[in-house]
């Protein structure tokens, strides 16, 4: 149950298929995103993929020299840029992989067009996803609904999202969805169609426990992306912004031009950091010393240097943004907000007469704080009384209002908020939990109740029903949840340590989107009417075969 791994593992395939010799990567937008957040580009060289391009491009060269790998999502437009580039082919030989299934008539167009055979291959690999962590996957979609309902080409593009996912984990599910919301049945019947469409691609070995796909609705948690997450990845998502693993840190007052993008990696960051610490600073070389008898010591360092390099250069990355997160924390007065006993009326004031704070901006970081209901009826009364000229105000007013409208009681079966004052709904947020020193990442989302309850099978069946199939009656193994309208990094590192402490549990969490409040209070504006602001092989060539 590893997304990383198993996008990883499709890549270094179809690089080993093409066999020994230079070759070009031919992707498209959405695959470039796929590759480089599971492969950095020094990682593919090493494997002889020395040029990358993209399918839409007009201006590439003729390379006879050199075998192309092209990884396309099998969309019409990009099999009719396929069809145009086999009928005047630039690379000697082409191998043709699609990252989900594509239909026998676009195979047939392609055969069609392939008049000077030179494809090699043809392969459906099903890494139609973005891997951000080993546990964590994200469709890079947003504004996914209108109202109650689907974006009509979204619902499509989640099915084909969450089907690759589950072929690429070899996992044929029993479903359970979020009975109060329309959407999470509808994608969830449009999963299981594909599943009994393609009921040969999911004929996977059965386990004795079958794998569990759970689909969710955000709005049924609108306050978890509202609320500052202070956990590292939260942060740089939510202060720098994290766009397929990579920050922009162009802007960082001094910045050096090797760090004005760098990439926040889970899986490979912590363990290079680690092993920085132990084995650089913990104990320098003798002949950082110069206190080397022979040298030899001196020489097993310069011999080791690139690997120091390499570690040296993720903490200067760390620190270089563990440093700007600081400063933004400082300049927007974000741990001004958990002073729960300022008023809303002085915190307008205080936040209107601040030279250095965006109202608006500062009022996001309230919104974490005040009971939503209340903020919205506090915030009326006072611009009415104050017959205030701030137009950010009444902008986050309409904002406060549209989620309350997202994920309030028509939704949820309750209010969204119930409590009256900020006191009892801080209480709320930040439930006391055993063990955990740090206040500001004492909040729990949502779906910590849910899974924990499924992994205890107390999951009502009543609220988040199975579809088509009985109830599973052993304690579930492997889950996949689905959130629709974006998951958070709050609720991918609640999956995290659920993954750590229960024995015997492997939970992969994915969303629509992975939000910060900035994209998720757009998703909300735009439901609401707001907005303005595993592989299938066709063998060799166009023989069409499955293994």
């Amino acid at each position: 149950m590893n997304v990383t791994l198993a996008v990883k593992q499709y890549i270094s395939k179809m690089i080993e298929i093409s066999g020994p010799g230079m070759k070009v990567l031919l992707m498209d937008k959405e695959t470039t995103s796929i590759v480089s957040v599971v492969y950095t580009q020094s990682e593919i060289l090493q494997k002889e993929v020395y040029l990358f391009e993209r399918i839409d491009s007009q201006n590439r060269d003729n390379m006879k020299h050199l075998k192309a790998i092209c990884f396309l999502r099998p969309t019409k437009e990009n099999v009719e840029h396929l069809i145009q580039e086999l009928r005047r082919p630039k690379y000697s030989v082409y191998f043709i992989y699609f990252s989900n299934v594509i239909s026998k008539s676009e195979i047939k167009a392609l055969a069609e067009a392939d008049e000077q055979e030179v494809v090699a291959e043809v392969q459906e690999f099903y890494g139609d996803f973005i891997a951000v962590n080993p546990h964590l996957f994200s469709l890079n979609l947003q504004g996914v609904t209108r109202g109650r309902s689907w974006e009509p080409s979204m619902l499509a593009r989640c099915t084909q999202g969450l089907t690759s996912v589950l072929l690429a984990l070899k996992k044929c599910p029993m479903i359970r969805y979020q009975l109060s919301s329309d959407m999470s049945k509808r994608l969830a019947e449009s999963v299981k169609q594909i599943i009994t469409k393609e009921y040969e691609l999911f004929d996977f070995r059965k386990t004795e426990v079958p794998p569990l796909l759970l689909i969710l609705d955000r709005s049924d948690d609108a306050i978890t992306p509202l609320l500052n997450q202070w956990t590292y990845q939260a942060m740089v998502h939510e202060l720098l912004g994290l766009n397929n693993n990579r920050i922009d840190l162009s802007r960082v007052p001094g910045v050096s031009k090797d760090l004005r993008e760098v990439v926040l990696s889970a899986e490979n960051d912590d363990q290079t950091a680690e092993q920085f610490s132990r084995d650089a600073l913990g104990s320098p070389p003798d002949c950082w010393l110069l206190e080397s008898d022979d040298g030899r010591n001196c020489w097993a360092f310069v011999d080791n240097y690139p690997q120091f390099k390499k570690m040296s250069g993720t903490v200067s990355k760390h620190v270089t943004v563990v440093g700007e997160l600081s400063r933004l924390v400082s300049e927007r007065q974000l741990m001004e907000g958990m002073n729960v006993s300022t008023s809303l009326s002085d915190l307008v004031d205080r936040i209107a007469s601040s030279s250095s704070l965006d109202p608006e901006q500062a009022l996001c970081v309230q919104v974490k704080i005040f009971p939503l209901p209340f903020m919205s009826s506090s915030i009326k009364h006072h611009l009415k009384a104050t017959n205030s000229p701030l137009t950010a105000w009444w902008m986050t007013l309409k904002m406060v209002q549209a989620v309350v409208e997202y994920g309030g009681k028509r939704i949820r079966g309750s209010d969204l908020i119930t409590p009256t004052d900020a006191v009892s709904i801080t209480k709320q947020f930040f439930k006391g939990l055993k063990g955990v020193e740090n206040v500001y990442t004492q909040h729990q989302p949502l779906l910590h109740d849910t899974l924990d309850q499924m992994i205890k099978g107390r999951l009502k069946d009543s609220q988040f029903p199975y579809l088509g199939a009985s109830s599973l009656r052993d304690r579930p193994q492997d889950i996949l949840v689905f959130m629709i309208g974006g998951a958070t990094y709050e609720e991918a590192l609640t999956v995290y340590n659920l993954n750590r402490s229960t024995p015997g549990v492997r939970i992969v969490l994915g969303g629509s989107n992975i939000h910060n409040t900035k994209s998720f209070l757009e998703e909300v504006m735009s439901a609401t009417g707001h907005s303005g602001s595993s592989s299938r092989a066709h063998g060799g060539g166009f023989h069409s075969s499955r293994r």
